[in-house]
């Protein structure tokens, strides 16, 4: 029994020992470079949380659509997070609450999920209320005039 692991771990010791040393500088190198993509510690680590009130609502809709949208309501709370020198020098201007209605032709007490727009380095975390009632008005019919 001795002989079989003297003779198992002596067989080849040289191609072994390379053969483990690859293994770890391949392990080390992959750790690293996980490091190094992850963005969680890029966030957490200076990381700051600012909210916005009454933010307008923005529609969007067809060009060839002119019907004066309603949405309620028409103006929400935006949650941001990034970095602290970021948020600083952030303003209300430079997020874009809007409501994409492009290709709704009519609808009754329809909801629509807000959506947010934020710079680069800045995340949503949360909009109060998620979602906005649209009011359609009548369309009209441009050969009618």
């Amino acid at each position: 029994m001795i002989g079989f692991l003297r003779d198992f771990v002596q067989h080849d010791f040289l191609l072994k020992v390379f053969s483990l040393a690859l293994a770890v500088l391949i392990w080390f190198t992959v750790t690293e470079i996980q490091k190094e993509a992850s963005p969680l510690p890029r966030l957490t680590m200076n990381s700051d949380v600012k909210t916005f009130s009454n933010l307008p609502v923005v529609v969007m809709s067809a060009a060839q659509d002119v019907r004066s949208f309603k949405v309620n309501p028409g103006a929400v709370e935006v949650t941001v997070q990034g970095d602290a020198k970021t948020l600083k020098h952030l303003s209300s201007k430079d997020i874009r609450v809007i409501v994409d209605l492009t290709g709704v032709e009519t609808g009754s007490g329809l909801r629509k999920r807000i959506e947010v727009s934020t710079p680069s380095g800045v995340t949503h975390v949360h909009v109060e209320p998620e979602e906005v009632e649209v009011r359609f008005p009548p369309k009209t019919n441009p050969s009618q005039s």
